[in-house]
């Protein structure tokens, strides 16, 4: 039962912190501060339920009802508030952070309410006893005053953008927040934020943070004016997503990096089998959000990549969650999940993308040198061109195919082909600089990978081919200075540990290389390239006996399809068993191994370069000496 009566004012002390409702201002240490309204009512929020952890949605529920917020909008605001009162996030006095569900006061809090004001409603429970919360009034003014700055605020931005007729080009696209609390949907929400920074890659005039950058920040509270500050972009876009059955939530905001102003949200409450329609809008209104003039090619690029097969759609999406895995087991379980897409939907471009990528990375994943995944690789490439030919993820999966089939020319063309379809795929970039390192054209390779960089600058193996790259160029200190940077982002890399460990071989740092190696072996789960790698050197810094036992180890690996040739004859290049290493080329080169051609630019091969038959092989591959 509710009934209305008088309230009192009310006024919160902890600490040297003075909260006063009446006035809506907040002092500390006797000096005012300065506060927005909406943080104003978290922080009456919160001290009315000290104590108590509070659920992000209950703070939704609460203090903005059916008005369209994100979680990021309430990080930008909880971070307000600890601004205000001198609160630390990462040791917190006040407001503790209770992860993947909300907030909590901790302090103890004293409620010294005196003088009464009128006209005020009170909810009160059928005990008589006050609820707990902000009044209806109070909190209507509270909304409409902090909704008349947001508006002044955009308004101000788009005045402005309206006089310079200039358009924003650049952005990141931080990962939707799955909101469900439910491991099953995380495809969903890595998903969906992928196809969206896909389908806004293809804007030729808009640079696009690349996935394996934005999500960096997964699973972390942001500040939307670092982050783009971090990044270098003008508008950052975030959001979270909610499955509830059938039932789809996604909620986004587009927010302006120079000031903080959002300048545009948007909520999307669907059928789940709307999925695949909710992203291509979300990048369309993002589009015109930022003033941009698509030509015919790009309108149809953004808008006509995808399905309309509500299931086709979700497997592809579950199929690139298990992808960007970069396991064995990850690779065969999205091959299986892609055919299943394009059993629903045999139209589906990107199905047969994501198919190909999947058998072409499987022998350097998981050591299956077959020729029949190369062929499967390029049969659903061929698909993918012939439903799709604008598509840039297309050509470069068609780039790598003819690579790993040495078809030098056409593997050349193709990436080009790609970076002019769409500049913002770092993964054509990165792509084509191990097509030119291969060629040892390493100024190339070089400006590539710099490319790359520039899309996707938090990507581990981005930086650390980067790495290799200044290697190869006899550039040491640059080398390390991308490895460190590698490993900092990802200190779990195995892939950073063992080029670190042939910078460390080439600055006759033994012991340093060999735990190098040796924690890429432990990262990598045994993979046959760090235990080829590893086995090197041991060979050349004289443990020859371990050194055989990785040969054993890897030749059991070989029998079972779990390693490529070339590893093992690297260790025997390190023993200066020369003919045993040509023995095991010479198996990849009857298998056509897609990985025999980084004998070009693996150190391990260095002491075979003079070796005639060294050259004799490399011609048959189709490269140059």
């Amino acid at each position: 039962m509710q009934s209305t009566s008088k309230t009192r004012t009310c006024s919160y002390l902890f600490d040297d912190v003075e909260v006063d409702c009446a006035s809506l201002r907040v002092q500390k240490s006797g000096s005012l501060r300065k506060i927005t309204p909406r943080a104003f009512e978290v922080l009456v929020y919160l001290l009315e339920h000290s104590g108590r952890i509070l659920d992000k949605q209950e703070l939704f529920d609460e203090l903005w009802g059916k008005k369209f917020v994100t979680d990021n909008a309430l990080t930008r605001i909880i971070k307000e508030v600890r601004q205000v009162i001198g609160d630390d996030a990462e040791a917190p006095r006040y407001i503790e952070t209770i992860p993947k569900r909300g907030y909590r006061f901790i302090a103890e809090v004293t409620n010294v309410g005196a003088e009464p004001l009128t006209d005020t409603e009170q909810t009160t429970s059928s005990t008589g006893t006050p609820a707990n919360r902000a009044t209806p009034r109070r909190r209507t003014l509270f909304i409409a005053l902090a909704t008349l700055v947001i508006a002044a605020a955009s308004f101000a931005y788009l005045f402005y953008s309206d006089r310079s007729g200039s358009a924003i080009d650049s952005i990141a696209v931080l990962p939707l927040v799955n909101a469900s609390n439910d491991p099953e949907t995380e495809y969903l929400s890595d998903g969906i934020t992928e196809s969206i920074i896909s389908n806004l890659s293809q804007l030729g005039h808009l640079r696009v943070m690349a996935r394996a950058t934005v999500f960096r920040f997964k699973g972390k509270e942001v500040d939307p004016k670092e982050v783009g500050r971090q990044l270098g972009v003008q508008v950052v876009l975030m959001g979270r997503l909610l499955q509830q059955g059938e039932r789809l939530i996604i909620r986004s905001e587009l927010v302006n990096v120079s000031d903080g102003t959002q300048l545009w949200g948007g909520e999307y409450d669907r059928k789940l089998a709307d999925a695949v329609s909710i992203q291509q809008e979300i990048a369309r209104e993002i589009s015109e959000k930022l003033r941009l003039r698509l030509t015919g090619d790009e309108k149809k690029r953004l808008t006509g990549r995808g399905t309309t097969n509500a299931e086709a759609y979700q497997f592809y999406l579950r199929g690139r969650y298990f992808w960007n895995k970069r396991t064995a087991s990850g690779l065969r379980r999205a091959i299986e999940l892609f055919q299943q897409a394009i059993d629903r939907d045999p139209n589906y471009p990107l199905g047969y993308v994501g198919l190909a990528d999947s058998y072409l990375l499987l022998e350097q994943y998981a050591g299956d040198s077959t020729i029949e995944n190369l062929l499967k690789g390029r049969e659903a490439v061929d698909r993918a061109l012939q439903l799709d030919d604008l598509s840039a993820e297309a050509h470069t999966s068609s780039a790598l195919s003819y690579q790993k089939m040495w078809r030098w020319a056409e593997a050349e063309k193709e990436n080009r082909r790609a970076i002019s379809l769409n500049p913002n795929y770092a993964t054509a970039h990165h792509w084509f600089t191990v097509y030119f390192a291969t060629k040892r054209q390493f100024d190339d390779a070089l400006r590539e990978i710099k490319l790359a960089q520039e899309l996707d600058p938090l990507s581990p193996i981005i930086n650390e081919v980067a790495g290799y790259t200044y290697l190869l160029k006899d550039d040491l200190d640059s080398g390390v200075e991308q490895l460190k940077k590698s490993l900092e982002l990802d200190p779990s890399f195995a892939g950073a540990h063992r080029i670190m460990g042939f910078a460390y071989l080439k600055q006759q740092r033994y012991e340093e290389a060999t735990s190098e190696f040796q924690n890429a072996v432990e990262l990598s789960g045994r993979g046959s390239e760090a235990l080829g790698e590893l086995g090197y050197c041991y060979a050349i810094t004289g443990k020859r006996a371990e050194a055989r036992r990785i040969l054993q180890e890897l030749e059991e690996k070989y029998a079972r399809r779990e390693s490529p040739g070339y590893q093992i004859a690297g260790v025997y290049a390190g023993l200066d068993e020369k003919d045993q290493a040509f023995v095991w080329l010479e198996k990849d080169f009857k298998q056509r191994s897609g990985r025999l051609p980084n004998i070009t630019l693996r150190f391990p091969f260095d002491k075979l370069r003079s070796d005639s038959r060294y050259a004799d092989l490399v011609r048959r591959m189709g490269l140059e000496p």
